[in-house]
């Protein structure tokens, strides 16, 4: 039995862990940053093909005690590194750490590449080279505060590049954590979705590959193909097998808007990627005056929040109008709303029914759930009555 940890945006790991279970693995545990699971070697395959909210898939080749760095250098050069890839390919090492006893992960680092470099040189005379940028093979090392577990990067690039994005506006948000946001909502394809200042288009693509269940990962390549592990036929199978499932794409109810026709261009050349570009409507508009494409439905969509001043003064000027726009037009609706901004429940006037914690990157965000309805969702101010319907 193989062990794998998984990454994944931190606040999708229950999400995450439902992921690994339909795929098969054993002894799934989900922790802070991402779930632990076990099973044979090609499990790796299957998530980092088909998970939609995984970030990078970790194979598990080391774990022992240290009490100092010497004792870290001693067991990864112990580890049997050219079985599992060549001389000639790049490395890259990473460590990360909680409550470590070392005193410097910078130095760390170094020792383990020293290591890893030295078991090479023992073995064939000559060592890897460093490619801090693009390398070959990613191993990975975390530290306790007394044990170390070494890893192998089974993904390559992280998993949220799929591959399909030819063009990204400012700042764009992670695919994985799109995905991630769908699933919490409980958006079905069958049920009609808008993103009404959609940017790029990152929730509406995600949207139609769930639509038609293409996997995440059949436009890419991925790290486990340069392993001399690599089993080609079984992963050739694996991609046949998500091909043949892809489902026709016919018109989905899937709507994207935004007030900028640039943005848009960006959205419809992702979508054109991948051949949906016919199959989501996408509309030049203006989030505070366009009406509802259907009777009721869910809005996922991530609002532009301020960084500089003037930034932050115009939004709290648009957040009230949000707020009045989606009570008038989207009574019915489920919205989820995706910010940076915490400002943003008591700026549009609106009551959320529940706030989950999210990362996009390192930038914390808070996911907002509010269900619409006829008449004023306003909070009452303290000691005032509530608003009548209108």
């Amino acid at each position: 039995m193989t062990r794998f940890f998984v990454t994944c945006p931190r606040g999708l790991e229950r999400v995450l862990e439902q992921e690994l279970a339909a795929l098969g693995a054993a002894e799934v545990t989900a922790v802070d940053g991402g779930a632990r699971c076990a099973g044979e070697f090609d499990l790796a395959y299957a998530i980092n093909l088909e998970s939609r909210v995984a970030s990078r898939v970790l194979w598990q080749v080391g774990h022992s005690s240290y009490r100092t760095d010497k004792d870290i250098f001693e067991a990864v050069r112990a580890l049997p590194w050219t079985e599992w890839f060549d001389v000639d390919l790049s490395i890259r090492v990473d460590v990360s750490a909680i409550r470590a006893s070392v005193k410097s992960l910078d130095f760390v680092t170094l020792r383990v590449k020293d290591a890893v470099c030295d078991a090479f040189r023992a073995r064939t005379g000559r060592r890897p080279d460093v490619d801090t940028r693009t390398p070959d093979v990613r191993i990975h090392a975390f530290l306790s505060a007394h044990e170390q577990t070494l890893y192998l990067d089974s993904s390559g690039e992280a998993l949220f590049k799929r591959g399909y994005r030819t063009m990204t506006g400012e700042a764009p948000l992670r695919e994985n954590l799109a995905a991630g946001i769908l699933r919490l909502s409980g958006w079905t394809p069958e049920t009609t979705l808008l993103d009404p200042m959609c940017g790029s288009g990152t929730f509406l693509t995600e949207a139609a590959l769930i639509a038609l269940d293409r996997a995440p990962g059949l436009e890419r390549s991925f790290g486990f193909e340069k392993l001399k592990t690599f089993d080609a036929a079984r992963w050739k199978a694996l991609k046949a097998h998500a091909l043949a499932r892809v489902r026709k794409p016919g018109d989905l109810p899937i709507y994207g808007s935004d007030r900028y026709g640039e943005a848009l261009k960006l959205a419809r050349a992702n979508l054109a990627a991948l051949g949906l570009e016919r199959h989501v409507t996408l509309k030049q508009a203006d989030v505070l005056e366009m009406p509802a494409p259907a009777a009721s439905g869910v809005i996922v969509t991530n609002p532009p929040y301020g960084v500089r001043l003037h930034d932050q003064q115009a939004l709290a000027e648009l957040y009230p109008k949000l707020g009045d726009a989606l009570k008038k037009k989207y009574a019915g609706w489920t919205a989820y709303i995706l910010t940076a901004d915490l400002r943003l429940p008591k700026l549009i006037g609106l009551a959320p029914s529940r706030r989950t914690p999210l990362y996009n990157g390192a930038l914390e965000c808070r996911l907002f759930e509010f269900r619409l309805v006829a008449g004023s969702m306003r909070k009452p101010r303290a000691g005032s009555a509530p608003l009548p319907p209108k």
